[in-house]
């Protein structure tokens, strides 16, 4: 079976048309260089060097196995580098995974940060609830999640490393000309006979649900539309509220009002998760970014 360190042999003698220069190159006995290649030539099934007076060439088979063997050299040289980058952070593929709100604003402009300082690492994006992403984290799906702790936590944790990265408030998005458009604050109590626009499905807890009980009345919800930036769509036209992540705040449009809850407004936790065992360079200094993003160390 032939190895790298014979084809590297081959590549030297065939370079420099000697064994003894070959020897010299590589820092190999003269009688290491010959049980090499006869090694190599038996492996090879036949002669692959013509001994000349001064030297040797390469003979048929062995201009044969010379190409295969450069090509192969080049193709590990370029692993061994490849390697290199990924180990050190500056290259390879990132996968970064998101829920949806985190994909507004924070996570792309962390990536922007993060393509300035390590253009050469390839990123890839999933978006996902935030327990999807986590399993896919210990799969080995992803390499770096940001997820948050709504509706149900984060569950177990012992593989996966948790860094906390901001408190993300939620808001109630009003159409611009609603009577508490221009209030400061919005007291929820005030809107216990609102239209309100949800994503969940009935029976579901949510934080909109959550939120109005702690006021103390159940809100009244006509429309589901899944997607927040559709929800945003229906408020502006004027056919109820919906409550907004501060987090998207930045991408929310701009015919909307948005307004805090106070002591009723719901609250909830972002997190950047990583593989606890072997975490990539690379995210951790995405992770650096989107602390910083999201306004200091967390």
């Amino acid at each position: 079976m032939l190895n790298t360190d014979e084809l590297r042999l081959l590549e030297v003698i065939a370079r420099t048309g000697s064994f003894t220069a070959a020897a010299v190159e590589l820092n190999y006995t003269q009688s290491a260089v010959s049980r090499r290649v006869a090694s190599l030539e038996a492996a090879a099934g036949g002669p692959l060097f013509e001994r000349l007076p001064r030297g040797v060439r390469l003979t048929p088979a062995g201009r044969t196995l010379h190409r295969h063997a450069r090509e192969i050299l080049e193709r590990l040289g370029r692993a061994r580098e490849e390697l290199a980058a990924i180990h050190h952070g500056i290259g390879g593929r990132l996968r970064v995974g998101a829920f949806a709100t985190a994909n507004a604003v924070l996570v792309p402009n962390a990536l922007r940060a993060f393509g300035k300082a390590r253009p050469e690492v390839a990123v890839g994006i999933v978006e996902g609830l935030s327990g999807e992403l986590m399993d896919s984290l210990r799969r080995a799906e992803i390499d770096i999640a940001v997820v948050s702790d709504y509706p149900s936590g984060l569950g177990p944790a012992d593989d996966v490393e948790i860094t906390h990265l901001m408190e993300d408030e939620l808001l109630v998005a009003l159409p611009a000309d609603h009577r508490l458009a221009g209030a400061e604050v919005v007291d929820l109590r005030d809107l216990r006979d609102e239209s309100w626009i949800e994503g969940a499905p009935p029976g579901r807890p949510t934080m909109l649900a959550a939120a109005c009980a702690k006021a103390g009345f159940t809100p009244r919800v006509d429309i589901r539309i899944a997607e927040w930036t559709g929800k945003l769509g229906y408020v502006a036209a004027g056919l109820g509220a919906t409550l907004v992540p501060a987090l998207a705040v930045p991408a929310v449009r701009g015919d909307l009002a948005l307004r805090p809850l106070g002591a009723f407004a719901p609250r909830r936790t972002v997190y950047a998760a990583l593989p606890r065992a072997v975490p990539l360079p690379a995210a951790g200094a995405l992770l650096d970014l989107l602390r910083a993003e999201a306004g200091g160390p967390g």
